[in-house]
C-alpha cells in the first residue's frame, strides 16, 4: 500500500494508522479552523479536515496522498472543543456526565484532482460522574488536547461509559475501517510510492 500523508500531529490517528498497518509519514500545516456559520455539526467537521488536507497540499504538492481529519463532539446540539484549561475541562465533563452525546469525525483524503470526504458519527453515553471521580481524571490525564475533554481509550472511557453506539476508534479520532474501505476503493490504482 502506498505512503500516506496524516495531516494531523493526534498521537491516536497515528495509532490506528498503525494498527491497520497503513504507512504513513506525518506532515502538518498551519490550518485555520473556523468555520462558515449554518453549517451542521458533521458540514463542520469535514470543512476544517478538508482544510487541514488543502493546507499540506499547497506546501508540499497534490501528488501525495492526504488523509485529514477533526473530531468534534455534540451534546445536546451544541459543539464542544477542547478545553482551554483545567476549570472547563471539569465543567465539559461535568455536562457529558449522566447524558448522551455524539462524537463526529470528518475526514477528507485527497491526490492530484481526486477528493474523498466522508464523516461518521458514534454515540456515547456517561453513566453518572462524581466530581471526585472527574478531577481525579482530568488531574491525572490532563485531557486539553481532546475534544470533548476526554479519551475513550483512557481511565475514564473504562468506568464511566455507560454504552456506545457506532464505530469505537472513531471516539478515538479515526474511522480506521472505513478509511480502509476508501483507500481500497477509491485510490487502489495509484502506483506505490513507498
Amino acid at each position: 500500500m502506498q505512503k500516506i500523508i496524516l495531516a494531523s500531529q493526534s498521537p491516536r490517528r497515528r495509532e490506528l494508522l498503525h494498527l491497520a498497518e497503513i504507512p504513513f509519514e506525518v506532515i502538518v500545516a498551519e490550518t485555520d479552523e473556523s468555520y462558515p456559520e449554518g453549517l451542521t455539526p458533521a458540514e463542520v467537521a469535514v470543512h476544517i479536515a478538508k482544510n487541514k488536507a488543502l493546507a499540506v497540499a499547497e506546501k508540499n504538492g497534490s501528488d501525495l496522498l492526504i488523509l485529514a481529519a477533526d473530531t468534534i463532539v455534540v451534546c445536546d446540539n451544541k459543539i464542544i472543543g477542547k478545553p482551554a484549561g483545567r476549570q472547563e475541562a471539569i465543567d465539559i465533563l461535568k455536562t457529558l456526565s449522566g447524558n448522551t452525546h455524539e462524537v463526529i469525525t470528518g475526514v477528507c483524503m485527497m491526490q492530484m484532482q481526486k477528493e474523498v470526504s466522508f464523516f461518521d458519527t458514534t454515540t456515547v453515553s456517561f453513566h453518572a460522574l462524581t466530581e471526585q471521580q472527574i478531577e481525579y481524571y482530568v488531574d491525572k490525564y490532563n485531557p486539553y488536547d481532546k475534544a470533548g475533554a476526554y479519551a475513550i481509550q483512557e481511565w475514564i472511557g473504562a468506568v464511566g461509559i455507560k454504552r456506545i453506539d457506532g464505530d469505537f476508534y472513531n471516539v478515538m479520532g479515526l474511522p480506521v475501517s472505513r478509511v480502509v474501505q476508501v483507500l481500497n476503493a477509491d485510490f487502489h490504482d495509484r502506483q506505490d510510492l513507498s
